[in-house]
């Protein structure tokens, strides 16, 4: 059987700005590797950084919202596989592909969790804004008092959290709608499984899937400085970057004047480049062509993330540079084996300003320690983030579904109640959307 694969992205691929995009190129690679023809399709602009993906066999397509052009470009492709990448993109064109063409299996991609990444951002305001209207200090002066209370949530208190928000009850219908949801971080699939009740047969967690390099890797003699990499339309990265600028950094630079944090990432925004300042060594460096290159050659990755989910592609990213990592538990969630304690983290996990600091000097000036961290990171990327047999047992799970499709989806009844209830509503508003613009004088 011919497999034709439609991917729906929400922005196009940019492997090299962000997770996300490496996240999606490595999906596509899979794909190509067991023969699908692939057309990726976005309504988004053109990305300044995006990947030209035709050099790769792979059709590009723009699309429109609210515009039955699609269906007719549905009606001509006639895909047997969809991937909505983002549920964002499942509420806009699911009952389309599934009016059009019903027996294409239908995949979301969440890359990560959205609703319990906006769930943490608004604990972490919450908690910074109550500790302000008891003191004086800066935001980032009160967050080392209590973070804890963030980091250390259990599932039931991660629901209470999230069960209420928009964002949350439209992610999981998005989930319960679709066929199958691959899921990146095995911590959301079981606060999916545990908290929301979403059934295991309905997800899939598949991690990153990197290659190993090829390369000879600098030693710690010839690494130095810091760095942090994070595309800026992320909200976590900026927060993480304003923390080590307010009061992290300082503290390292102090006891290690000589040393530079160098910050890349695209699409610094103007209060980013505003942070650069050379005296302090904290250098604002923007985009960075090869991520990998610029992360091989710093001493240590220094990414203390106050708030996130998913799996976090700069520090995996490390772990194959052989570049021990600083970072927090929300920065090494889900990163570690479920066995392992955070003893066998390739670097350190803080919880604190003050305990990040310590931890970010001792890593960066003693050697003996710094190589221990390096080979701990080389095994835990290759146990984790190169196995290519994960993305196979995955195209196997989408194979075996689809031979069974029909009495998966019987059996998803709740799934099938949003759906009808939803793309009802969805096709009348978006075809009410397309007459207003068709006739625009119209009421």
């Amino acid at each position: 059987m011919n497999q034709t694969l439609l991917i729906i992205g929400y922005v196009w691929p940019e492997p090299n700005s962000s997770a996300a995009g490496t996240r999606m190129m490595q999906l596509i690679h899979l794909f190509k590797a067991h023969d699908f023809e692939i057309t990726f399709a976005s309504p988004s602009n053109l990305g300044e950084h995006r990947l030209d993906l035709t050099p790769f066999g792979i059709q590009e397509q723009n699309i429109e919202l609210n515009n039955a052009s699609f269906d007719d470009f549905l009606n001509t492709l006639q895909p047997t596989v969809v991937i909505f990448d983002r549920f964002m993109m499942e509420e806009q064109f699911g009952w389309r592909v599934e009016t059009v063409c019903p027996k294409a299996m239908r995949i979301l991609n969440t890359e990560d969790l959205h609703s319990l990444r906006e769930a943490r951002q608004q604990g972490l305001k919450t908690l910074l804004k109550s500790n302000q209207e008891t003191s004086h200090k800066t935001e980032s002066e009160q967050a080392c008092l209590d973070l804890s209370v963030l980091w250390n949530q259990s599932d039931s208190h991660l629901f209470n959290a999230m069960a209420n928000a928009d964002l949350a009850q439209r992610e999981i219908a998005s989930i319960l709608r679709c066929d199958l949801t691959l899921m990146i971080s095995e911590f959301e699939s079981k606060l999916l499984q545990n908290a929301f009740k979403i059934n295991a047969n309905l997800l899939f967690t598949l991690p990153f899937i990197y290659q190993k390099l090829d390369q000879l890797l600098p030693d710690f003699e010839r690494r130095q400085h810091f760095v942090f990499i994070g595309n800026f339309r992320h909200a976590p990265n900026w927060d993480s970057v304003l923390w080590l600028k307010e009061s992290i950094w300082p503290a390292i630079r102090q006891q290690l004047p000589q040393a530079e944090l160098h910050v890349y990432g695209a699409y610094p925004a103007k209060k980013v480049t505003n942070l650069h300042n050379p005296k302090q060594g904290f250098l604002v460096k923007g985009w960075a062509k090869d991520a990998l290159e610029v992360i091989a050659h710093a001493r240590i990755m220094l990414a203390p993330l106050r708030f996130g989910a998913g799996i976090k592609g700069k520090l995996a990213e490390a772990m194959l540079c052989g570049t021990p990592t600083i970072t927090t538990p929300i920065g090494s969630e889900g990163m570690l084996p479920v066995t392992a304690n955070n003893n066998a983290w390739p670097g350190y996990i803080g919880e604190t300003e003050k305990n990040l600091t310590e931890q970010s000097i001792a890593l960066y000036t003693d050697k003996k320690i710094w190589q221990l961290a390096q080979k701990r990171g080389f095994k835990l990327g290759e146990q984790r983030y190169q196995q290519p047999n994960l993305g196979h047992a995955f195209i196997n799970t989408l194979l075996q579904l689809q031979n069974e499709l029909q009495m998966h989806r019987t059996q998803n009844f709740i799934g099938s109640m949003l759906r009808h209830h939803h793309h009802k509503s969805t096709q009348y508003m978006a075809q009410w959307i397309e007459a207003k613009n068709r006739n625009p004088n119209s009421k």
